[in-house]
């Protein structure tokens, strides 16, 4: 199933009117991370709807718009290589998905086969949220562009947090188990020892990816451990589930999470979570500067629900990225674009992203902030209406967190 949005842009166009320019999101829009993918096609709807406001994108022949369309994955590898040929066939020539590296890396087997075998339909795959490192490190591919900072790079941010907190001396570790989850949890250990070899892994557990109805089982053995804080990837329900679950066996310990900051997280802790509950994230809300206001204001306007308040500074940065490669190459051709994309820079919120062209991983500015009760000049904002937001504890710039690249690119002839 698919559906189509865009801005003054129709798949049949006017004989003065170019065709569109096919983007395709395939996202899990049912299923137990529905709410993630609902929340990726805001943040793009409202991405393409800027580009389209100036009138699309100059190309040789005259401008153009883009076109977004919705493709249902149901979160399946299957379903998302069923939506990757049926977005080909509708003639995409630009691919999105995110939540999931497994789902990531089996469209980016499948775009390197198709773009091998029928070039003259080629794809290009734009990665906002899929963080397995791998996917940017041994298993590098030309026609992959990584818009979010990798796991590894998460970790750095965080643990440089978590390596000033003198009374911690136990953590245990939690997550989803598939590669991204396995990967954050391995990172995590190596950290420690190298940052922290005083504090002591107090658990070390990996469940099934968004299968898990009931975590008091998971919480309640957090909680006789004894470790006073948790390190988790945990995104979606899978880490609303686990932070309620705590709340409600009484636990006491910190989060340092990914994705702590959104999608029913904060309101399912409640005031439990008030300066125990950390997430790192490239911008959040809170971060100071008139432009960064302004930036998540105009969210706001667009999409006034607490329920579809989550922005993603990095997905507006992608589609800027894009749009702008777009017109360098004068085609929506997507060698041209990604020949371009590889250099690529974009600016938005006070904020600054450069694509490094050795491995096609976005390097940009990462946060990491601390629930705490909305009020005063650090919150202005809250999370969904819950009354609960983050305030910026850190900030780092894109070179502190920048990671050596082991990729060895194929690139086409």
């Amino acid at each position: 199933m698919f559906f189509c949005f865009s801005v003054n842009a129709q798949s049949a166009s006017s004989p003065s009117q170019l065709p569109p320019i096919q983007l395709a999101l395939i996202e899990g829009m049912s299923g137990p991370f529905a709410n993630t993918g609902e929340a990726v096609l805001r943040n793009l709807i409202w991405a393409v709807e800027r580009v389209n406001a100036r009138g699309g994108v100059s190309t040789q022949e005259g401008k153009r718009r883009l076109v977004l369309i919705r493709y249902d994955s149901k979160g399946q590898s299957e379903e998302a290589l069923t939506s990757l040929r049926s977005a080909i066939d509708a003639g995409a020539q630009f691919v999105f998905q995110g939540n999931s590296s497994a789902n990531a890396a089996a469209l980016i087997d499948a775009i390197q086969k198709h773009n091998e075998r029928e070039p003259t339909r080629r794809v290009l795959f734009l990665n906002y949220a899929a963080v397995d490192p791998s996917l940017t490190q041994d298993k590098c591919n030309f026609w992959h562009f990584r818009f979010d900072a990798h796991a590894d790079m998460r970790m750095v941010a965080l643990m440089q947090v978590l390596k000033q907190d003198s009374k911690l001396k136990s953590v245990y570790l939690i997550g989803q188990d598939y590669s991204f989850g396995q990967s954050v949890l391995r990172e995590a250990k190596l950290q420690l020892e190298k940052l922290r070899p005083d504090i002591q892994i107090a658990g070390e557990e990996l469940h099934p990816l968004g299968r898990v109805r009931d975590f008091l089982p998971y919480a309640t053995k957090i909680k006789a451990s004894g470790a006073q804080a948790v390190i988790t990837g945990n995104w979606g329900n899978d880490l609303s589930l686990l932070v309620k679950a705590a709340k409600d066996v009484g636990y006491e310990g910190k989060f340092y999470t990914f994705y702590g900051n959104a999608l029913g997280a904060p309101a399912a802790m409640g005031e439990a979570g008030v300066g125990r509950v950390l997430a790192v994230a490239e911008w959040m809300p809170n971060v100071p500067g008139a432009e960064s206001v302004k930036f998540y204001q105009s969210f706001k306007q667009r999409f006034p629900k607490p329920a579809e308040d989550y922005l993603h500074l990095r997905m507006q940065l992608m589609m800027e990225a894009l749009a702008q490669s777009i017109e360098k190459a004068g085609s929506s051709e997507p060698l041209a674009v990604a020949l371009q994309l590889e250099n690529a820079e974009a600016s938005m919120a006070g904020q600054r992203g450069k694509m490094r062209s050795t491995d096609h991983q976005f390097q940009q500015p990462m946060v990491v902030a601390m629930m705490a009760k909305q009020g005063g000049s650090d919150v202005p904002f809250d999370v969904e209406g819950s009354g609960y937001g983050f305030k910026v504890v850190r900030q780092f710039k894109a070179q502190e967190l920048e990671l050596p690249s082991v990729c060895k690119m194929n690139r086409p002839n």
